[in-house]
């Protein structure tokens, strides 16, 4: 039997992720008092009841009681019930666009910026976030994707690595992306823009890619990228990051760095974790002096 408690924070995706383990079989339940907890986990341990995993909501509608929270986990795990906790995350700009496009407020603003009531939160929860099992960021995450991400850890029973890597491709003259942790510059290569016959085209049309990837230096810099980033990786995840966003630039976003992005996400996904692709100028077409 799996018995989950599903926290993290409000606007993060929680409601979500209960819904999909209903769906799963998984008897849920939401904002269980903290008082009620172990013994919910006695009655759910029981052999007699039908039940097979359960999931249960925390998060910070719990009040003062959430500070209990800690003791009662140290009780349960002293009395041989095992669970596991999965917290869902975002980051400040995800969770303020998620607050004002539902128009609800933050539990705690108190009626003041939503902002304030994020910092509050994040710091009364943290305890739960350093004990979790399962960390998913849904800063960047589609629906479709959550549930993709909660099916391998749930239903395939993956070896889940708390780090979702997103690479993508982008063009400087639109600004570089500023969720960006590592950005490489791929502007040495030879710039199909130059060519008449592949300008319309982009890095996912194969005259374009085998064009930016025959040459040398392309050969050697993806030799080297993905060595370095094999080596990073294991220490971004020891050091507790679970989002990384991996940015490939090039003038316009549509050739050069979008041929490279694809050769890059093709590599990162032989390896233990989870990865997804992005151009985010792809579609642009504005033609600047100097692309």
């Amino acid at each position: 039997m799996r018995f989950v408690i599903v926290t993290g924070m409000s606007g993060a995706g929680k409601s979500s992720a209960l819904k999909m383990l209903e769906d799963l079989g998984f008897f849920c339940v939401d904002n269980l008092p903290v008082m009620l907890i172990q013994k919910f986990a006695e009655i759910a341990h029981d052999d007699k009841l039908p039940v097979d995993n359960v999931a249960i909501g925390i998060d910070i509608r719990s009040g003062e009681a959430l500070g209990e929270l800690s003791l009662c986990l140290e009780e349960m795990k002293n009395s041989n019930f095992n669970y596991e906790i999965l917290f869902l995350d975002a980051n400040e700009p995800a969770l303020v666009k998620r607050y004002k496009e539902t128009r609800r407020t933050h539990p705690l603003s108190k009626g003041g910026r939503i902002n304030e009531g994020i910092v509050k939160e994040r710091e009364k929860i943290e305890f739960l976030k350093q004990r979790a099992d399962y960390i998913i960021d849904t800063s960047n995450l589609l629906t479709r994707e959550l549930k993709e991400e909660i099916d391998k850890i749930f239903v395939r029973g993956e070896e889940y690595n708390n780090i979702i890597i997103t690479v993508m491709s982008f063009g400087f003259k639109y600004g570089i992306p500023r969720d960006s942790d590592l950005v490489y510059d791929v502007r040495f290569l030879p710039n199909p823009y130059y060519d008449l016959e592949l300008r319309p085209l982009t890095g996912n049309d194969k005259p374009v890619a085998d064009m930016v990837s025959g040459c040398d230096e392309y050969k050697k810099f993806m030799v080297s990228l993905t060595d370095m980033l094999e080596f990073l990786l294991p220490y971004y995840k020891r050091e507790g990051k679970n989002q990384l966003v991996i940015s490939i630039g090039c003038t316009g976003g549509k050739h050069r760095s979008v041929t490279v992005a694809n050769e890059l996400y093709d590599k990162l996904e032989q390896l233990p974790y989870t990865v997804r692709l992005f151009h985010r100028d792809i579609t642009k077409d504005r033609i600047v002096k100097g692309e």
